[in-house]
């Protein structure tokens, strides 16, 4: 996945919105006024995503080389995914970065309860 097919994904999403909040050299994914996307339109490091923190930690181990702690984020809530996922798992990541920060995630599991 590239910053332009990031971009169009993260965008795809329920009342996503896009800024650069930190200047123009940041692009920041957002619902409901929170963050669930952050990408640096100048290094090449990859796009921090929320995740809960023990799939984090699991992800962490099981992609050491490209799922590191958040870079500049909480590095117990925060991952920066290096752009050479497979952009399956790129997607499955935006997606639950999104539920989790969008509420989506919480609804879903009381759902099935």
């Amino acid at each position: 996945m590239d910053i332009v097919m990031l971009r169009d994904y993260c965008l795809s999403k329920n009342n996503a919105e896009e800024s650069c909040p930190f200047g123009p050299d940041t692009i920041v994914f957002k619902v409901n006024g929170k963050i669930f996307a952050i990408c640096s339109l100048t290094n090449d490091i990859g796009v921090n995503l929320k995740c809960d923190p023990g799939r984090a930690e699991e992800l962490r181990e099981e992609w050491p080389e490209v799922i590191i702690p958040g870079y500049h984020m909480n590095k117990k809530h925060w991952n920066t995914v290096g752009w050479s996922v497979p952009s399956a798992l790129m997607c499955e990541l935006i997606d639950h970065s999104y539920d989790l920060v969008s509420g989506d995630g919480i609804k879903r599991r009381v759902t099935k309860v």
